[in-house]
């Protein structure tokens, strides 16, 4: 399955149309997604490369006349240890040689242009004091397609400064590159090391990849809900606009309008005949997903806010507007608690709306909802169908559920008890990647199911809603063979679906 977040080095090196621009105050997510993916090609706004050039020259004054953290003194414990004047050239880069310990399997380049995209725009907000030619390095990088070897272990969520002295060794020309063409090497010194690390962008940009395809996929299994919804006769009763209005959060409130419009259903729907209420995996969907859609929003909200953040420490102020004397301010604004427990939130939420897909799968496996035979079997004697889908489902589930697990609860004593707290927002955003596959195949198993039952009732759904769109789709790609055999292919191909369903 190739997915798309799946971006191969051949797509990487082509040279893309779009531009996004980096003024460092109005990034969105979805443009750093673009640029990690190698859809834009990435260009510094005029007015923030001048900010740059006022902070680097803010930055050089203070430290030639003051004491300022990482640039004439050390850091963490040795905040106190003055750096000598005849050291100063060689202290940027023995910081960053000295951080530089990332451990563990190099990260796909995705994540790693995602990296280079938020730091560039980061420091556009002119708040770093970094030489200007860095900012230009990086968007050259992004555009040919190179990335430094970046490794998966090194931040507790108070800078990711393992993988960003990476990044700061690769632009000084003593790191490895991938990719396309690196940038012209850089020859930084002591005021631009802690500026280039005092940083989340890896953690920012892992965070954006997570947030964009999760999103993607809760819309895509509303499609598939609605398809099951079909498949066992349900009611559209649990999405009327009444019921939601007469409790109006807003996710759950736009879900249930969303899914009168997937299926083509009124506002006010005529009760059925039958059975008077669904179960819970068809009448609480609005209620379910709704939260995973707040909880989206408010992801973004804090991406966005960070992504165009200048957080770095010291904080550089020019001023120059003001006609004040620059300053440096010490301070904690690199401590990402907002993003941790909006990740982990967000994490509970999609684990609540997968779990909400395997009911859907149960009750496709009920006769008493189908009227067809057990698991949707081909009518031989104890023939088990799509049996094994509530196995594989649950199977992939259970790594969700694990995934969810909050990271905001973590706790580490660093740096001799000078850095006594982390957020461990870095946990939370490998786990939000991680979950991607485990709820895309969760979702892959009930799409193979809701399908095969559509197909043995003969069900004809209106094409030009967009829930018989989704079924053209599926009815097209999936396997139409019901005796038993393995389903492996098909939950990969139905998996890979998903993707054209958001569109939907």
């Amino acid at each position: 399955m190739k997915s798309s977040h799946m971006v191969d080095s051949e797509e990487l090196t082509q040279k893309p149309a779009a531009i996004v621009v980096l003024d460092g105050q109005s990034l969105p997510v979805g443009d750093v997604v673009r640029l990690a993916h190698g859809a834009a090609r990435p260009v510094p706004g005029t007015e923030a490369m001048k900010r740059v050039e006022e902070s680097w020259h803010a930055a050089r004054e203070l430290a030639a006349s003051g004491r300022v953290y990482g640039r004439s003194t050390g850091v963490g414990a040795n905040r106190s240890e003055t750096v000598p004047t005849g050291a100063a050239a060689d202290h940027g880069l023995r910081l960053l040689r000295s951080h530089a310990g990332a451990v563990g399997n190099p990260l796909p380049a995705r994540e790693v242009r995602a990296m280079l995209a938020v730091r560039a725009n980061q420091l556009l907000a002119g708040g770093a004091g970094l030489r200007p030619t860095v900012v230009t390095a990086l968007c050259e990088a992004l555009e040919s397609g190179a990335y430094p070897v970046v490794n998966e272990y090194g931040s507790v969520g108070t800078g990711d400064i393992a993988a960003l002295s990476q990044l700061g060794l690769a632009l000084a020309g003593e790191h490895p590159w991938e990719g396309g063409t690196p940038p012209r090497a850089q020859a930084l010194d002591n005021n631009d090391a802690l500026a280039m690390i005092s940083s989340n962008a890896l953690t920012l940009g892992q965070s954006a990849l997570a947030l964009d395809e999760l999103r993607r996929l809760v819309a895509a299994t509303q499609v598939v809900g609605a398809l099951s919804l079909l498949a066992v006769d349900g009611s559209y009763e649990a999405y009327a606009e009444p019921v939601h209005a007469a409790r109006p959060h807003p996710g759950s409130y736009a879900v249930a309008t969303t899914m009168r419009r997937l299926l083509g259903a009124p506002e006010r729907p005529t009760p059925p005949l039958g059975r008077i209420q669904d179960p819970y995996g068809f009448r609480c969907l609005p209620q379910i997903h709704g939260p995973a859609q707040d909880a989206a929003d408010l992801l973004e909200r804090t991406l966005a806010a960070e992504i165009n953040a200048a957080a770095e420490n010291p904080l550089i102020r020019a001023d120059t507007a003001l006609n004040s004397s620059p300053a440096a301010y010490h301070h904690g604004g690199f401590y990402m608690a907002q993003l941790a427990l909006a990740l982990d939130h967000f994490r509970l939420a999609i684990a609540q709306t997968a779990r909400l897909s395997t009911s859907g799968l149960s009750a496709l496996n009920e006769p008493g909802f189908t009227r067809l035979p057990p698991f949707l079997a081909d009518g031989e004697a104890a023939s088990s169908g799509v049996m094994i889908l509530e196995y594989a489902a649950g199977a992939a589930l259970g790594d969700l559920r694990a995934f969810s697990a909050p990271a905001s609860l973590g706790h580490a004593v660093l740096s001799r008890g000078v850095e006594e707290q982390a957020s461990f927002a870095s946990l939370g955003a490998r786990q939000t990647l991680r979950a991607c596959d485990a709820y895309r195949h969760v979702v892959g198993c009930e799409l193979v199911a809701a399908v095969r039952a559509l197909r043995q009732r003969d069900l004809r759904i209106d094409p030009g809603l967009p829930v018989g769109l989704a079924f053209d789709l599926a009815d097209a790609a999936l396997e139409p063979d019901v005796v038993d055999r393995p389903l492996t292919d098909d939950v990969r191909v139905a998996a890979a679906l998903l993707d054209q369903f958001a569109d939907l």
